[in-house]
């Protein structure tokens, strides 16, 4: 079977609103929030989906409670250490996006050995989107692309600053973006990645979030009609090239 090219990025959001509203503390929510995790990673791999993209932490986040970061980033230390073999069990290759230089050394130890134990899976594509910005990511991507000039090479910024080639370094364009938790926005999310993916928000919280919801996404994808700026629609809301198996 040809390997699905589809890809689906998730706004994790309602963390804190789900535990406020049950009188708990907001790393309650957190929690609850690592198991819907799991509970979408399990239903992605079985809708066949190639490429699943988490937006676990934003860089603005940093600018919460230090006693809520801390408890975060040792919640994705502890899911990285205890997920890596259960994607590795399912095939699921498991990667980590965003800034690196402000995380703690154990959970850049916990993310080297994730990505090392899954390197060679060749199902889905897991991305976790930690100390994440958009603005960021594309900002650095030109920078990466500007160190390759060489006046030897007859290369101008120019064709170095093309779409194609910050294209390669962002990582693969978006199908499907959800957002949970109500709100409406894409807060610095995949903003490169996501020019032509179709959006679908929804009023569930994060740790409410299952497979139903999944599916109830997806199947809204297939009802739109994807024209990428041009007058031919694409059947199912794929464009051409896009692989995507049905439910």
């Amino acid at each position: 079977m040809e390997k699905s090219t589809f890809h689906v990025a998730i706004i994790m959001d309602g963390n804190g609103r789900w535990a406020t509203a049950r009188g708990l503390p907001r790393v309650a929510g957190h929690r609850a929030g690592a198991d819907a995790v799991r509970r979408t990673v399990e239903a992605a791999c079985k809708l066949e989906i190639g490429t699943l993209t988490l937006y676990a932490f934003s860089s603005d986040n940093w600018g919460r409670p230090a006693a809520e970061t801390g408890a975060l980033m040792q919640l994705f230390e502890a899911y990285l250490s205890s997920e890596a073999a259960r994607c590795l069990e399912n095939g699921v290759r498991l990667e980590v996006t965003g800034r690196r230089d402000r995380l703690s050394p154990a959970l850049l130890a916990a993310i080297a050995i994730a990505e090392a134990t899954t390197a060679h899976c060749e199902g889905m594509r897991l991305r976790i989107a930690v100390d994440y910005s958009g603005r960021d990511e594309i900002l650095r991507a030109a920078r990466l692309a500007l160190a390759d000039f060489s006046p030897e090479r007859f290369l101008s910024p120019e064709s170095i600053l093309s779409g194609e080639s910050l294209s390669g370094s962002l990582g693969p364009d978006v199908d499907l973006l959800i957002r949970t938790g109500g709100e409406h926005r894409l807060s610095d999310f995949l903003l490169w990645q996501s020019a032509y993916a179709e959006l679908v928000f929804t009023p569930v919280m994060w740790p409410d979030f299952t497979a139903r919801d999944l599916e109830a996404a997806l199947a809204e994808f297939r009802s739109r009609d994807r024209r990428f700026g041009g007058i031919q629609s694409y059947s199912g809301g794929s464009p051409p090239g896009l692989v995507f198996h049905r439910l």
